[in-house]
C-alpha cells in the first residue's frame, strides 16, 4: 500500500455499531448524546462514547467539534456498509450461497410479489446473466 493510499474500514460491526451506524446514516450527524437517545435500550453514555470511538478507529464514523461536544457522522457510504453486512450473512447463514439467500427470502414473504417486484427481480437475475 502507498504511504498515501487510505486503509480499507473495518466493516465488521457488532449490533449496537450497526445500530449506532444506523441512527448516523438516518440523522447524516449525532452529538454522543443524540446517538444514545437513538438506540433501543440503550446502553450508558460512557458505552455509547467508546463505541463511537471504536467505529472512528475503524475509520467507519468521524467526528467534529463543536463547543464542548463532538459531532459523529458516518465516513462511508451506507450502501458500502449494507454490501459488507450482506456479505457477511451470506457467509455465515447461508455458506456464501447468493441462490440460499434469495430462496430464503422469497420463501419468508408472506405476501405475494407484485408484478413490477418480479419484473425487478427477472432484470437483476437477466443483468447478472449478461454480467458473466
Amino acid at each position: 500500500m502507498s504511504k498515501t493510499a487510505k486503509p480499507a474500514p473495518d466493516t465488521q460491526l457488532s449490533r449496537r455499531e450497526r445500530q449506532i451506524m444506523d441512527a448516523l446514516f438516518e440523522a447524516g450527524e449525532l452529538s454522543a448524546q443524540e446517538v444514545r437517545d437513538a438506540l433501543p435500550d440503550a446502553p450508558g453514555y460512557s458505552a455509547v462514547r467508546a463505541l463511537l470511538a471504536k467505529l472512528v478507529e475503524k475509520k467507519l464514523v468521524d467526528f467534529r467539534e463543536d463547543g464542548p461536544r463532538y459531532i459523529y457522522f458516518p465516513v462511508i457510504a451506507q450502501e458500502e456498509a449494507r454490501t459488507s453486512a450482506l456479505q457477511k450473512l451470506l457467509k455465515t447463514f447461508f455458506g456464501g450461497s447468493t441462490t440460499a439467500a434469495v430462496n430464503a427470502l422469497l420463501g419468508m414473504n408472506q405476501e405475494k410479489l407484485s408484478t413490477e417486484e418480479i419484473a425487478q427481480l427477472q432484470d437483476a437475475i437477466n443483468k447478472a446473466k449478461q454480467d458473466q
